[in-house]
């Protein structure tokens, strides 16, 4: 007898993209390319005939490796979250209409964006933040860039992830005042998110919520200052002519830090402020440390200590009794676009921040050791605020109004 024939196997259908599908081929990407914040081409309201055509771009779903700009590259080893959360471009896509969209609040009239808005230095011109029905929290609200490089987030450190505070205020009763069980209902009833986080994801949960909003933050950054062309082109110190046209590579690098600097000059006032910020005469650099001049810690500088019911800060958190009073370092990056300062927003401007730390923060049982009285001069205060300002680069072209339909 002849041997059957074996079975001709079913073709297999050919899968649908997902995360993960194009892991093994990782796509360097520079972080501030616009593209990654343009949203799903097209007009108005997104279709879920947009979404469809979107989704289906095999590229969306690789994996991203992300390169960071100048001055924060040097932080590269800070870059955290992406192990658990890697970034594709349609997960950043997702994130972005989720930041954006109102709908993630019990009213529909607040969005992450409303106490982190683009326009604001991505956080808000109030002293504190202010949710549903007009209600006043009790902090400043924190910057919403150069995430990528941190950790636990909150002034006081209450969560170890990202991915934990876009969440948070969802549930909040004066940020957006809703639940994440119905903020999941809400979602899920919308086509275009449902079709988006089924793609994605495989599922819509709250946890999946964060993870795309977390992958849209770390994608928004600072590009390089007046500050950071100038530390670049103080490397050149000691180089003569022929030295660097001797070498391509140094000539061209040469060559664009110098025409930056020609279009964005770092005024002189700027460079005796850098030298006052670095030396033990500013003693900035006891936390304003690091790619991105903090140091992810927690520090009392006696702000809001003399209320009759201070905010305790780190301590609620640690319940150790040297946090009291301390809240975490805020970067110096664009701190220019970020008024009013302070956990609290109690400092309106640059200068009256610049007094606060001249005369040594103010006298608690728990202030930070790192603060001292500085005597600086007037000029030296000016200095200080001047380099402040040139640590000011723009952020990404972000689209702000295309949200599912």
């Amino acid at each position: 007898a002849e041997p059957k024939a074996e079975p001709k196997a079913e073709p297999k259908a050919e899968a649908e993209p997902k995360e993960g599908d194009a892991a093994a081929v990782r796509e360097p990407v520079k972080l501030g390319d616009p593209s990654l914040t343009a949203g799903v081409p097209g007009d108005g309201p997104i279709t879920l005939e947009q979404i469809d055509a979107w989704l289906a771009e095999p590229k969306n779903f690789v994996e991203l490796e992300p390169i960071l700009p100048l001055g924060l590259s040097q932080g590269a080893a800070q870059i955290t979250g992406l192990d658990e959360n890697p970034l594709t471009r349609a997960k950043v896509e997702l994130g972005r209409q989720l930041y954006f969209d109102p709908r993630l609040s019990l009213d529909s009239k607040v969005s992450c964006a409303t106490c982190h808005d683009p326009s604001m230095g991505y956080s808000a011109r109030t002293k504190t933040g202010v949710g549903i029905d007009g209600q006043e929290g009790g902090r400043n609200s924190p910057v919403a860039y150069n995430r990528i490089l941190s950790g636990p987030q909150f002034w006081d450190g209450r969560v170890d992830s990202l991915e934990a505070q876009a969440v948070g205020p969802i549930a909040n009763p004066i940020e957006m005042g809703f639940t994440h069980e119905g903020v999941v209902k809400r979602l899920g009833e919308n086509a275009v998110y449902r079709q988006q986080f089924e793609k994605i994801f495989g599922e819509l949960t709250i946890d999946r919520v964060g993870q795309a909003i977390a992958a849209f933050e770390r994608v928004l950054v600072t590009a390089p200052s007046p500050y950071d062309y100038n530390e670049q082109l103080r490397t050149f110190d000691g180089l003569d002519e022929e030295d660097i046209a001797d070498d391509p590579d140094l000539a061209a690098k040469h060559a664009e830090t110098v025409a930056f600097l020609e279009k964005n000059p770092m005024s002189e006032s700027a460079k005796r402020g850098r030298d006052i910020f670095f030396t033990e005469k500013g003693n900035c650099t006891a936390c304003h440390v690091g790619a991105n001049l903090a140091d992810e810690k927690y520090h009392n500088l006696g702000v809001g200590m003399t209320k009759e019911k201070p905010d305790l800060g780190r301590f609620v958190v640690t319940k150790d009794p040297k946090d009291t009073g301390a809240f975490k370092t805020p970067t110096i990056r664009n701190v220019a676009l970020t008024a009013p300062y302070m956990h609290d927003g109690s400092q309106g401007t640059l200068e009256e921040v610049v007094e606060w730390y001249d005369k040594g923060g103010h006298p608690n049982p728990h202030l930070s050791d790192k603060i001292r009285p500085l005597n600086l001069t007037a000029q030296d205060k000016a200095d200080l605020v001047e380099f402040m300002k040139a640590c000011t680069g723009p952020t990404p072209t972000v689209e702000t109004s295309r949200l599912p339909e």
